[in-house]
């Protein structure tokens, strides 16, 4: 009897730490699809807002008026610093994400002369979608590998 309860509790034990790692595994592969969804909805002239965007745990990134591109040269934008926050955060921590550019308002929220795109709204918006499509294809991918 003893053996039996002993292989019950390794057994509940595996099966919460495959479920802790599955769900850590969705909440950053949606938080990174939400990032890249945001990053495609931004106008793009020189990409200098896309290149403004920072992530971190402990607070959010905020706009910095003194950030522009005055010299009006081209910038590409590296996913990787954003990544490197995104893997190492802990299932239930906050992902704080935001553009600093200093016109990075007027591109969401519009202007006199420019309607608003709406980037990170509109990509926060969709969050519970993309929870169900990275849930799903994760599901997809275990039921695989169980055959």
């Amino acid at each position: 009897m003893t053996v039996n309860n002993l292989n019950f509790g390794a057994t509940v034990s595996a099966w919460a730490r495959q479920s802790e790692a599955r769900l850590l595994a969705i909440f950053k592969e949606s938080t990174e699809r939400t990032v890249s969804n945001a990053q495609l909805r931004i106008p793009v002239d020189l990409g200098f807002a896309r290149a403004s965007v920072r992530a971190s745990t402990s607070s959010m990134p905020q706009i910095d008026p003194n950030f522009t591109n005055k010299e009006k040269v081209a910038v590409a934008y590296n996913p990787g610093e954003i990544s490197l926050v995104i893997v190492g955060a802990n299932l239930g921590q906050v992902i704080y994400i935001g553009w600093t550019a200093n016109y990075v308002g007027y591109l969401e929220n519009g202007h006199s002369q420019k309607a608003p795109s709406g980037f990170v709204r509109l990509a926060a918006m969709r969050w519970p979608q993309t929870v169900k499509e990275v849930t799903a294809e994760a599901r997809s991918r275990s039921n695989a590998r169980s055959r």
